[in-house]
């Protein structure tokens, strides 16, 4: 496997440990009294970015796996993205792994809205009940990245672990 393929794959199961790891957190208090956090903190909206960033790297890993270029550094999420749901619409790829990918692509975009809008706002409501409120779409972008990977390593031919 190119190494540029193995480094982004390498990044996609990064991020699924951040993800399951920063899951369990929000959800362990005795974790939490061990990083000395209070029982109100959570970190949801950062399992739902990091899983996020597993699905954009799996899919960028599948994309240089099939030697299609990416341009520039900037913009590279749409241009995955677009080269990703291109090959799902010459039926290359299975259409369930473009709504998974679409689905935590919104969800990312939408947290990146919350935060711009709310980094002015510093209130306990902002810090304390929005990521709790996070929790069903955490788990539910987790899962979704888990589905994401476990399919392009097959694609890849990589054994799923």
């Amino acid at each position: 496997m190119d190494s540029m393929v193995s480094l982004f794959m390498d990044g996609a199961q990064n991020s699924i440990f951040a993800s399951q790891a920063l899951k369990k957190i929000s959800e362990d208090d005795s974790l939490k009294k061990t990083f000395g956090f209070t029982n109100a903190v959570s970190f949801y909206s950062s399992v739902i970015s990091h899983s996020y960033y597993a699905i954009f790297y799996a899919a960028k890993a599948y994309l240089l796996s099939r030697s299609i270029p990416l341009k520039s550094k900037q913009g590279q999420h749409q241009q995955v993205y677009y080269e990703f749901r291109r090959l799902v619409q010459n039926g290359e790829i299975d259409k369930e792994l473009l709504r998974i990918y679409e689905e935590n692509r919104l969800k990312a975009e939408v947290l990146l809205e919350i935060l711009k809008s709310e980094k002015e706002k510093r209130t306990d409501f902002t810090y304390e009940t929005i990521p709790q409120a996070n929790k069903a779409p955490a788990e539910e972008s987790l899962n979704n990245a888990l589905t994401f990977i476990s399919h392009i390593k097959v694609f890849l031919g990589i054994n799923p672990k």
